[in-house]
């Protein structure tokens, strides 16, 4: 994006006057933001999103479906952003570009083809703006259908009912002043969450500074419980040491607990 087009997006994420992070979406109370209101998913998100790399159809011209199935994902990421619409007519081996007009023509065809609405899926992904969802789930209501599931609907739907069954509840119980309240935590293994729950690290900093007791029952200690630096901290972000150390971290072996 370059320095100053990436820092003015990033001054806009998650904020009154901006918009949402295409990650989680999740930002401080009103009257608590601040400048970074993201995580590094969520500088990764944006960075995405606002890329100046674009696939024109010469990009499409150029590779046929078979050798773009050859390519890593994070080749075709690089990629960039689809600048038109393409589709894959039967017997054809590349994507063709089409017009605006005839892509909705295509769309429409097909809804109207089908004998009830719920045979329709408006599948979408989780990196999906708030705004661009919304619209979207307007559209499938309007045309008759809530089949609405996205790829985070996909991850929770087996715990939420899990949680529905035992606790009467799908989501979580714990608002996020009683986690910093608490006086100790106990984390169960693989959760990965520098990458996973990056925010949960923020409320972890404030309950060790609360004088918390961190217990990570995994047998391989994570990064960001060791080394996590705070991205509304500056301080933090100097230098090549360890960053900041949340301490009162213990590795307890699964092993060791049987």
């Amino acid at each position: 994006m370059g320095p100053v087009r990436m820092t003015r997006a990033w001054l806009a994420v998650n904020q009154k006057n901006g918009f949402d992070c295409p990650s989680c979406a999740w930002a401080d109370p009103d009257d608590d933001r601040h400048p970074f209101e993201f995580c590094e998913n969520g500088a990764k998100a944006m960075a995405d999103e606002a890329t100046t790399q674009r696939v024109t159809p010469e990009f499409f011209a150029r590779y046929s479906v078979a050798e773009l199935s050859q390519k890593s994902d994070y080749w075709l990421n690089k990629q960039g952003r689809l600048t038109c619409p393409v589709i894959l007519r039967p017997g054809y081996s590349h994507y063709r570009a089409i017009s605006w007009d005839d892509a909705l023509q295509t769309i429409a065809k097909t809804l109207k083809q089908l004998s009830s609405p719920d045979e329709a899926v408006f599948y979408t992904s989780g990196k999906a703006t708030n705004e661009a969802a919304f619209l979207y789930q307007l559209f499938a209501r309007v045309y008759g259908t809530n089949n609405l599931p996205d790829c985070s609907n996909m991850c929770h739907e087996s715990s939420g009912w899990a949680l529905q069954q035992t606790l009467g509840v799908g989501k979580s119980t714990v608002t996020l002043n009683d986690s910093r309240a608490r006086r100790s935590y106990f984390l169960e293994s693989g959760r990965i969450r520098e990458t996973n729950h990056p925010r949960m690290l923020t409320s972890l900093l404030a309950a060790k500074r609360n004088g918390a007791t961190i217990i990570d029952i995994n047998p391989l200690p994570e990064v960001g419980l060791l080394r996590f630096k705070h991205p509304q901290e500056p301080m933090h972000l100097l230098g090549n040491g360890p960053g900041f150390r949340i301490g009162c971290y213990r590795c307890v072996s699964t092993a060791t607990l049987r």
